[in-house]
């Protein structure tokens, strides 16, 4: 069995243990690496090609934000998931846009951040549902401008995919989509390509947000 790489990148040494710890109940995951900065984070992401980065937002020296930025361009195949506390909204706000596979709390159970964990690597949205409507309605809800362009953008779309893009809205995965779509899984996974490559999205998050911002998903 192939194990999910992951690269924990964190500056508390007692956060990166607890995750650590819980990773390794996972027969499916590995901890390939640790980093301390962000640095060292765009360092290995790149030299070890690891599945998915769980990056710290803020870090001494290269922050979280700087560092995706760079894992992002240097090595797009690596699905960063930023670690975050309650509050840090506009942090978040900005990880999204700039091509963040999504954000946990540092808080979140053991149970979750496996699930997260394996949804990342397969390219699934990691959003946590505690504060993803506070986030959206707060800072991803833009002005007339862009609220302009993602429409203009979901009006490429064939019926059928807007149906996949608001599953991908909701934060369904590619079975739950299909499952609700009547449709294979396998074909799920096609149109949500297609739908990514019509967006310009480089990942579910941010068709997600321009769903949101386009006003088609439910309320």
């Amino acid at each position: 069995m192939e194990r999910i790489q992951v690269l924990l990148a964190d500056d508390e040494r007692l956060l990166r243990a607890g995750v650590r710890l819980v990773l390794r109940h996972a027969e499916d995951i590995e901890v390939a690496a640790e980093a301390e900065d962000g640095g060292q984070a765009v360092e290995m992401a790149c030299r070890l090609g690891v599945d998915v980065v769980l990056m710290d937002i803020r870090m001494p020296g290269m922050d979280g934000l700087a560092a995706l930025d760079q894992i992002v361009a240097k090595a797009p195949a690596v699905h960063v998931v930023m670690l975050t506390t309650f509050g840090e909204h506009d942090y978040i706000a900005r990880a999204l846009r700039a091509g963040a596979a999504g954000f946990i709390l540092k808080d979140t159970g053991p149970q979750e951040l496996i699930q997260a964990v394996r949804a990342a690597a397969h390219g699934g949205a990691i959003l946590s549902p505690r504060i993803t409507r506070e986030i959206i309605n707060e800072y991803l809800h833009g002005d007339e401008g862009r609220t302009a362009e993602a429409r203009r953008l979901v009006g490429t779309l064939t019926d059928r995919e807007r149906e996949v893009l608001v599953m991908i809205g909701l934060g369904a995965s590619n079975a739950d989509a299909a499952r609700r779509l009547y449709m294979g899984e396998g074909t799920v996974k096609t149109y949500v390509s297609r739908i990514l490559s019509k967006l310009g999205c480089a990942n579910r998050v941010q068709a997600a947000i321009i769903a949101h911002d386009a006003g088609v998903l439910p309320v």
